[in-house]
């Protein structure tokens, strides 16, 4: 069902997907895989992380994790 939308500002996209409006069909343009290992990712203002001994052992037996070729 249509909507109405007031002002919209969008100030950064990067990779999503905006859609206004009705759809059938959203698919994803592109695809990544990221491993890291233990308090790499945090964010915040002030983080304290201890790690004793961190290690990321990746064994990805997966040819294809998420085929986009069929997407355009």
């Amino acid at each position: 069902m249509p909507a109405i939308l007031g002002p919209v500002q969008i100030v950064n996209v990067g990779g999503g997907i905006v859609q206004f409006g009705d759809t059938v069909y959203i698919s994803p343009k592109s695809s990544s895989k990221t491993n890291a290992g233990s308090g790499a990712f945090n964010t915040g203002g002030i983080i304290v992380t201890n790690n004793g001994l961190s290690g990321t052992n990746v064994l990805d037996t997966n040819l294809i994790d998420q085929p986009i070729a069929g997407n355009n």
